[in-house]
């Protein structure tokens, strides 16, 4: 072989193979918005119902923590019941309030047929964490009188009948109008009103006659209602 030709193999033999055109991936989908997945749930697409549950299950759980705490036994099957309930009544959703508001909605009512049907609704009314985080911040004699003014309240509460304890709950404690609570607890609005006061009025006679509750709550700081 020639030096000439020996100085080209060798060049070519330098040169790599031409590089392989970079992999075109298929461009990652728009996230869709509360319309939008709605009507894809509707339509049937298969894949809404995985990015509804990705979009609805953060509400479920905190509906569900507002009304039994953070530590129910029962709050992953609540949370499927819920999610399952939600797909299979979509249909019902007419956009008239925020998709969240009717989430909360259906879970809460999902949470109470639960209950009813366990026949420990006084479970509602179990230790919660946001008494735990409050009195977290006052001194040891505080936090004693505070969890035991909860507890006499909660005892009340227990005696009440549970129709009118659960309006009461939702609608002063976790903030549902009477609208919600009576789509909720399958009522009329008349109904639920109803029941708000009576169990209102029943609440605070119990409370203002208990002596026990008012030393505790002057140890709090804090009084019954007039």
């Amino acid at each position: 072989m020639s030096p000439r030709a020996r100085n080209e193999t060798s060049h070519l033999r330098l040169v790599g193979d031409a590089p392989a055109p970079p992999e075109r991936r298929a461009p990652i989908p728009p996230a869709l918005d509360d319309v939008q997945l709605v009507a894809a749930l509707r339509d049937g697409d298969p894949s809404a119902a995985a990015s509804f549950h990705d979009r609805a299950r953060a509400t479920v759980d905190r509906t569900i923590h507002r009304l039994l705490g953070r530590h129910d036994r029962d709050h992953d099957d609540l949370a499927q019941m819920s999610l399952i309930e939600l797909i299979g009544s979509i249909d019902r959703f007419r956009g008239e309030c925020a998709l969240d508001g009717w989430i909360a909605t259906v879970t809460a009512h999902t949470v109470y047929k639960h209950l009813r049907r366990r026949k420990t609704e006084s479970r509602i009314f179990g230790p919660d964490d946001g008494v735990d985080r409050e009195a977290a911040q006052l001194a040891p004699d505080r936090q004693r009188a505070l969890r035991g003014a909860v507890a006499r309240i909660r005892s009340h509460l227990g005696v009440l009948e549970s129709n009118k304890a659960w309006t009461f709950l939702l609608h002063d404690v976790c903030g549902y109008d009477l609208r919600e609570i009576a789509e909720i607890t399958e009522v009329s609005v008349v109904a639920a009103q109803g029941r708000l006061s009576r169990g209102r009025r029943e609440l605070l006679a119990r409370l203002r006659e208990d002596p026990e509750l008012h030393e505790l709550l002057e140890e709090t700081g804090l009084e019954v209602s007039r």
